[in-house]
């Protein structure tokens, strides 16, 4: 191991000691400590962490800005043993997120997306995606904070949900109108008389039982826009998200 690759694992132990996820910041610094090795380079230049953070071609540019964000907050900490260390300045490689325009369901458009998901086969998966899609236009929940829950996480006695997987880690509890509760309660139902013991805790489940993952619930949800008569190139199932509380749809 190098010294710049030493160095890498005790800014990396340092940070997580510290909370800090840095999710995705060892495979690029260790990218990185390679190319200043085949560079022949003992610290960081400005130079260097510019041509590598600008290496990938193709790329939106965010891409570099980010590559160059990791490494310099690792040029910040290498900075305080080896004060040859150069950190790139904040202003290089400027690059701005260009966020999709949220698109806000009307109240047709919903019950005709989950009539949708009722069409689906077998009867689990249209009872599972119907769930989903209501779940979201009722408690304003991230598509990935709603896969996550669990069964447990579903209280009946204070009428709220659990939500354990927040941005940033964060937990809160989502209270629930009436009728929610009563559609998520009828789901869960279903889901057991159908998979007796399902092999995951979670409350919205496949058809093998197992947790949903994002990767099978977008092409899903595309053939659901599609059946819907709405043009999936311009909607997300995470869209367009009611207040907290409000009645679930399609029930009085």
């Amino acid at each position: 191991m190098s010294r710049l690759d030493a160095a890498v694992e005790d800014y990396l132990t340092l940070r997580h000691g510290l909370g800090f996820t840095l999710k995705g910041a060892r495979p690029l610094l260790a990218d990185f400590t390679a190319f200043l090795d085949r560079h022949g380079a003992e610290t960081i230049t400005t130079d260097l962490a510019v041509a590598w953070a600008t290496a990938p071609t193709g790329v939106d540019p965010l891409w570099w800005r980010q590559r160059l964000g990791t490494v310099r907050e690792f040029a910040r900490y290498l900075a305080t043993i080896n004060p040859h260390t150069q950190i790139p300045p904040v202003d290089l490689l400027p690059a701005r997120h260009n966020r999709r325009t949220p698109y806000l369901y009307t109240e047709a458009e919903i019950t005709a997306l989950m009539a949708a998901g009722q069409a689906l086969s077998p009867p689990l998966r249209a009872a599972t995606y119907t769930t989903l899609v209501g779940l979201l236009m009722v408690t304003g929940l991230r598509l990935g904070e709603a896969i996550a829950l669990d069964r447990g996480d579903l209280k009946t006695d204070t009428s709220t949900l659990i939500v354990r997987h927040g941005k940033n880690g964060r937990s809160r509890e989502i209270p629930l109108h009436p009728t929610s509760l009563q559609a998520l309660l009828e789901y869960r139902a279903t889901a057991k008389r159908v998979i007796p013991q399902p092999v995951s805790p979670s409350l919205l489940v496949s058809t093998r039982g197992t947790r949903l993952c994002q990767s099978a619930v977008h092409p899903t949800f595309q053939v659901m826009l599609t059946q819907a008569g709405l043009q999936p190139a311009e909607r997300d199932v995470t869209r367009g998200c009611t207040t907290p509380g409000t009645a679930w749809p399609c029930r009085p």
